[in-house]
């Protein structure tokens, strides 16, 4: 994955997210797909954070996209290797930065989310 197909990919990602289609946000994830959010631990009581599988992250996300209030703004996208992290706001101006590692297909296949610190998340 290089640069300009990272950002291309958080640009579609996002948009996705704001239109509320969750089968095209989806389709960024791969079947076996590895997620870890302190959400996950907040909302699910899951101590260790993570979700596994495209079902698990199916129902999740169904869940967050129920939020009237959400919204995204992509910030940047930094590529590393295999990898990229993409850096966003959510509303109320929450930061969020997902370090997503990619298959060969170019879908996610783990990503770990990291918000700013105190900041309430909603959705």
């Amino acid at each position: 994955m290089d640069e300009a197909g990272a950002r291309a990919m958080a640009q579609d990602w996002v948009a996705a997210w704001n239109a509320r289609d969750l089968e095209r946000v989806l389709g960024h994830y791969a079947e076996d797909v590895e997620v870890c959010s302190p959400l996950v631990v907040e909302r699910l009581g899951r101590a260790d954070g993570w979700l596994r599988g495209k079902a698990e992250l199916r129902a999740y996300f169904a869940h967050g996209m129920a939020n009237p209030a959400l919204r995204f703004a992509l910030v940047d996208v930094r590529l590393g290797v295999n990898a990229a992290c993409v850096l966003y706001d959510r509303e109320g101006g929450v930061r969020v930065a997902d370090t997503v590692e990619f298959d060969d297909a170019g879908r996610i296949r783990r990503m770990v989310a990291c918000y700013a610190r105190g900041a309430g998340q909603e959705g």
